[in-house]
């Protein structure tokens, strides 16, 4: 009885609990509210099943608990059980997996309209990449990375020369506008994490991964590496700052090129009297 009391207590404990708890999500500041409703849909129905073991566990300790002169029946099968139990376990699993499919194909098709721009990760801290007037942006190589092209960008390609580089300092965006997010890591994995705007994707060294959103609201939300990366993984975070079109036009023509940078650093000087020889 004390068995049976204790686990109908800890279902009815679990429910009190979701809905009095403090731990909700923070405010969205994306496109991405489909992501909390399928986040939403697979809560209901693991816990709805949750609560239904832990009750039907309850019922089975309280009815068929030892009653002197009682003999135990052995029933190895139960084919209508069998088949009760294999088609509701079928339809939560596809409850829970269609919606996601859904969204992960909203999430990886990315509107034509949409800008580019590139975050690069390194322990233990953030870059940011964006396109210059052309709009396009130069391509890179990890083997081109060095103190004066942390990027790694290729200095011999024209669209990267007026690629816009900020080295660990707050990622801009414009207010409603869709924007491609591709993702980098030059050492170890990371994973670029804005919990306000529902949006996170593994960073591969390698490769390019990538998904895009569009700000709803604007302020600054932090950015976390949600992979762990090493003993600094704790210290990797940055800022996101949405605002209006004029002023994030306004701040991203403050920024350096790389034009500008490898002014700066003589590079382009070293790579002139390298054509030359």
């Amino acid at each position: 009885m004390y068995v049976a009391v204790i686990l109908i207590l800890v279902a009815v404990g679990t429910v009190v609990f979701h809905f009095m708890s403090p731990w909700w999500w923070t405010p969205i500041a994306s496109n991405w509210g489909f992501i909390d409703n399928t986040i939403i849909i697979t809560f209901w129905i693991t816990g709805v099943v949750f609560v239904a073991v832990i009750l039907f566990t309850a019922y089975c300790v309280l009815r068929y608990r030892y009653q002197e002169g009682r003999r135990a029946e052995y029933e190895p099968e139960n084919k209508k059980l069998e088949w009760w139990l294999t088609g509701l376990t079928g339809v939560g699993v596809a409850g829970m997996l269609i919606p996601g499919l859904f969204v992960w194909n909203q999430f990886v098709n990315v509107p034509a309209e949409a800008a580019e721009i590139e975050v690069v990760g390194q322990q233990w801290n953030w870059s940011f990449r964006y396109p210059g007037k052309d709009g396009v942006m130069g391509t890179s190589n990890v083997r081109l990375i060095n103190d004066d092209n942390p990027f790694g960008l290729n200095p011999d390609d024209p669209n990267g020369r007026d690629d816009v580089l900020v080295d660990g300092d707050d990622l801009h965006l414009p207010l409603g506008a869709p924007v491609k997010v591709l993702l980098r890591s030059i050492d170890v994995l990371h994973d670029f994490y804005v919990p306000q705007f529902r949006a996170k994707m593994d960073m591969v060294p390698g490769l390019v991964t990538y998904f895009w959103l569009t700000p709803t609201r604007p302020g600054t939300f932090d950015i976390l590496c949600f992979e762990l990366c090493g003993i600094g993984h704790h210290a990797m975070r940055g800022s996101v700052v949405v605002e209006a079109k004029e002023d994030f036009e306004g701040w991203l023509g403050e920024q350096e090129t790389f034009a500008q940078a490898m002014r700066r650093t003589g590079t382009d000087k070293a790579l002139a009297l390298r054509a030359q020889q």
